[in-house]
């Protein structure tokens, strides 16, 4: 039986379905019978069979199921730890420090040749 790529293409009936394909592979790849594997997680032959079946389970099941047949690391690579958010660094970089006010950078006016500088009580005219 070839295994299908899951993607979003597919109905949540045929990605359950695959998922449950997929375990009951691996259950018999490592020899377990659905009982026995029922007893390592701490649930139900019926739970078992339901979830082989493709049928929806709680999340807790999958994960025990996956945790007896050491399937853990590809849990973590299926949802990945994602990295800090732009605000939780920002947070972080201005720790310890007090709040700052932003400052423009200040320059020189330019000034056109034979042109002085103005200075208060200076006419426009």
């Amino acid at each position: 039986m070839a295994n299908m790529k899951l993607n979003n293409e597919l109905s949540n009936e045929a990605i359950l379905a695959e998922l449950g394909g997929r375990l009951a592979q691996r259950r018999i790849a490592q020899s377990l019978s659905q009982a026995a594997l029922a007893v390592e997680a701490g649930v139900a032959k019926r739970t078992v069979e339901r979830v082989e079946a493709g049928e929806s389970v709680q999340l807790v099941t999958l994960v025990r199921l996956c945790r007896v047949l050491n399937l853990m690391d590809g849990l973590d690579q299926w949802l990945p730890e994602t990295g800090p958010s732009p605000m939780a660094l920002l947070k972080e970089k201005q720790a310890g420090k007090g709040r700052q006010r932003a400052r423009g950078r200040r320059t020189a006016p330019v000034m056109k040749s034979g042109e002085k500088p103005w200075a208060w009580g200076d006419s426009s005219s």
